[in-house]
């Protein structure tokens, strides 16, 4: 660890008073000082490549092939993924991995390739290996999709883990996405990107690298196909992407190329193939379906952060009830706790806790409590004497408990790496929901310093069990929130067998969607924040977490009325919105912001209510298919260039392209429609696609088209669901999807298939199963049956 964090420390003195910055002085000399005598200079080390191919070794689903100083395995399983490892690197163990590597296809074995090297023939890839160690990813036509070079070690004379690269290449026509949740984006350009989980003890800049949620996946888009890559290491380290260029006349093409370098772990690859959606079905099976949140997440949330009491919660629920603006849930911030302890509740301020949230949920509203990992080092609370009875915080390299800082003092932190601890802090959570809390969001769980800004408060030398394998915290850090999260969705699925968990997180890693969602985070306000936000949003989701959104307005400072109407406009089509006022929050309440922002907000927030029972189709579908609610718009066409380089709209579901204002004093905005006709949600007004169209988006909406033969479940006037199906063109066919949720428990509903076509001058609307067509189960109401296409 270098001195940027002491320096950051210093800054606080000023700012949060001297006492708490000179205990973020000594914090950081606690790391500063631990680090420094268990992480000694690595010194000299020794640079090694595989060599040459000496033998094959053929087994099932693939082989081993030995090189003169490494070896290669390769495996492909039987849902179509492949796996590489050097080094005798296996898939397992791997936090990423849902549970067991998937059986090997029997099918696929090595066999000679051209040039003395090796092949393993796939249904879906072909994967070549080069005398001298290159792989290759080749469609099953022979086109080649990545070429990833001989990779490189370093070691250290004197023992230690290795670094290593790997370079790769792809495409000169391939666009790059993933990575996490990223500020810049969804496209991921020419930069360096780093793979550590930062922290945001303040809000960071639209453009600065920086995630709490960072996973080496990177899902690359080209003319020859998709394919989505996963390196499967937890440890620091970097990703360096340039994109190709195409020879112009006869000029030679310039590949893409990928710059991996990691600081240890085994060097161990998973890769898929196939469509985008063929993509993440894998890597869902792979690394686990997403969990199902409770129908009421799929509401607007709002946070109380700060410092108030029983009567603010009131107050707040109070007013958005009256002034007409729908509610599903209030976030408590940790500032309810005493003295910010884990597990416990200001019963000054908050003195009938289970009272409010029973009167609350009759209302239709839950209680969501923040959690933190840190725990208060005060002897006599009962979290951390049961914690240090049970001997379950982390500890360094010398046998002692390793002490942060945070705002009520010094701070030690459980290690959920470990399986016992994973099981008593679940355990904990029966406190909370004695309190009336419905669900929960970890926050500071990367872990981080609340007073060095984001800095990790546990040394890089802080020991973890890593499920028994042991190691540090160079390690442990980047899936330490993952492991809270299972903590907390194991523990609750223990607690209320009967109802679905919903557990949300900042920080995470690659399988984060197996335990709940996230959010962005602290986002700066202003514009910039706005476009990052949507950017981290369909970054997660293609990287397999399909449920997260934002803090509408961001975190630094209030938004003007404007911003905050486009914030909102774009959040109320993202998987979660969650608005947020109080301590330390960018926006004060809707009616706060003048009548014509609170008449705006009204019908942003009855809008997204109405397209909840959609929001629960989208849910189920997630579940089932790995597909994110949010999609680009090439998600159904990677082949078309002109997609994949629009970043400003996106798909929700196969139904809705909505295209949000992401820049100030408009009132109009370009939009670009993939193929098929589209309908104007609004006017009903019908365009051709693929187009390029500009449209009236006024302060009071944002732009939202409906693709033509859509069937899409809303909420009725009478509470009910009724499907809006938009009139397929004449000559086709349409149809959707709809799963009725049948509660917050476990049951498995059945989808229903819906199909429309016209007949005669009327459409008509059937469901279709297995036996046969039926008339469909709720109310039906057509649109668009009264627009021609409009003139371009």
């Amino acid at each position: 660890m270098d001195g940027r964090d002491l320096v950051r420390s210093m800054k606080t003195v000023g700012s949060a008073g001297v006492a708490h910055g000179w205990r973020s002085v000594r914090g950081a000399w606690r790391r500063r000082r631990a680090d420094a005598a268990a992480l000694p200079p690595r010194g000299a080390e020794r640079a090694r490549v595989p060599g040459a191919m000496r033998e094959v070794e053929s087994g099932p689903g693939g082989g081993v092939v030995r090189f003169g100083r490494s070896e290669l395995r390769i495996l492909v399983a039987v849902n179509g993924a492949v796996f590489w490892g050097w080094d005798g690197a296996g898939p397992e163990s791997s936090y990423a991995l849902a549970g067991r590597c998937p059986e090997p296809d029997p099918r696929a074995v090595l066999e000679p390739d051209k040039d003395g090297g090796w092949r393993v023939v796939a249904e879906r890839a072909t994967v070549a290996v080069s005398r001298n160690g290159a792989v290759e990813v080749r469609t099953p036509g022979g086109v080649v999709l990545r070429r990833e070079l001989p990779p490189r070690w370093w070691e250290p004379v004197d023992g230690g883990p290795a670094r290593w690269t790997q370079r790769s290449e792809v495409a000169a026509d391939a666009r790059f996405f993933g990575l996490g949740g990223r500020s810049v984006g969804p496209r991921l350009r020419d930069g360096v990107y780093r793979l550590w989980n930062a922290g945001s003890g303040r809000p960071r800049a639209a453009r600065e690298d920086a995630a709490s949620v960072t996973m080496p996946v990177q899902m690359v888009v080209a003319d020859a196909g998709t394919h989505l890559v996963f390196h499967d290491s937890t440890w620091d380290g970097t990703v360096a992407l340039r994109e190709g260029a195409e020879g112009a006349g006869s000029g030679h093409d310039r590949p893409g190329r990928s710059v991996l370098r990691m600081d240890g772990g085994p060097l161990r690859c998973w890769v898929m193939v196939g469509t985008p959606a063929r993509v993440l079905l894998a890597w869902a099976s792979l690394t686990g379906a997403p969990a199902l949140p409770p129908a009421w997440a799929l509401g607007h949330h709002h946070v109380r952060s700060g410092y108030g009491d029983e009567q603010d919660v009131r107050r707040v629920v109070a007013g958005h009830q009256e002034r007409g603006l729908p509610l599903d849930a209030v976030h408590l911030g940790v500032g309810h706790a005493e003295g910010r302890q884990a597990f416990t509740v200001d019963e000054e301020r908050f003195p009938k806790l289970p009272v409010l949230a029973e009167e609350l949920r009759r209302e239709g509203v839950r209680l969501v409590s923040a959690v933190e990992p840190a725990v208060v080092a005060v002897p006599g609370s009962a979290v951390y004497d049961a914690g240090t009875r049970g001997d379950v915080f982390v500890r360094d390299a010398a046998g002692t408990v390793v002490r942060g800082v945070g705002p009520a003092g010094d701070v030690v932190f459980p290690d959920f790496t470990h399986a016992r601890v994973r099981s008593w802090w679940g355990g904990l959570y029966e406190e909370r929901l004695g309190q009336g809390f419905a669900g929960f969001w970890h926050d500071l769980d990367e872990p981080t310093s609340f007073a060095a800004f984001g800095e990790p408060t546990l040394p890089r030398s802080a020991r973890h069990a890593l499920e028994g394998g042991r190691g540090d915290h160079r390690e442990a850090h980047n899936v330490y929130a993952l492991g809270m999260a299972r903590s907390a969705y194991e523990g609750l699925r223990t607690l209320t067998p009967g109802e679905r968990p919903f557990v949300l997180s900042r920080s995470g890693w690659a399988g984060l969607q197996r335990y709940g969602g996230t959010w962005s985070g602290e986002v700066g306000a202003g514009w910039a924040g706005l476009r990052s936000s949507l950017a981290r949003v369909m970054g997660l989701g293609l990287c397999g977490v399909p449920y997260s959104g934002t803090d509408v307005g961001g975190s630094e400072g209030p938004p003007s009325p404007e911003l905050y109407l486009r914030w909102l406009q774009l959040a109320a089509h993202l998987p979660l919105l969650r608005t947020r006022t109080g301590h330390g929050a960018g926006c004060g309440e809707p009616w706060e912001l003048g009548a014509e922002v609170l008449e705006h907000a009204r019908v942003v927030l009855v809008e997204r209510r109405r397209l909840l029972p959609y929001f629960v189709t989208l849910a189920h579908l997630a579940r089932r298919t790995g597909a994110p609610y949010v999609r680009p718009l090439w998600w159904s066409a990677p082949e078309d260039r002109a997609l994949r380089d629009c970043e400003d709209a996106f798909l929700l579901g196969d139904c809705l392209l909505v295209a949000p204002v992401l820049g100030p004093g408009a009132d109009r905005r370009a939009v670009r429609l993939p193929r098929g006709r589209w309908y104007d949600v609004v006017t009903e007004r019908a365009y051709e696609g693929p187009a390029r169209v500009v449209v009236d988006a006024p302060l009071a909406r944002i732009p939202v088209f409906a693709r033509a033969g859509a069937v899409v479940p809303v909420r009725g006037e009478d509470g009910g669901t009724e499907l809006e199906v938009w009139a397929p063109a004449r000559g086709r066919t349409g149809g959707g999807l709809v799963v009725p949720d049948a509660g917050d428990g476990w049951v498995e509903p059945e989808i229903e298939r819906y199909v429309c076509r016209w007949e005669g001058r009327r459409v008509v609307v059937e469901r279709s199963g297995e036996d046969g067509v039926s008339e469909p189960s709720c109310p039906v109401r057509v649109r668009g049956l009264a627009e021609r296409p409009a003139q371009m």
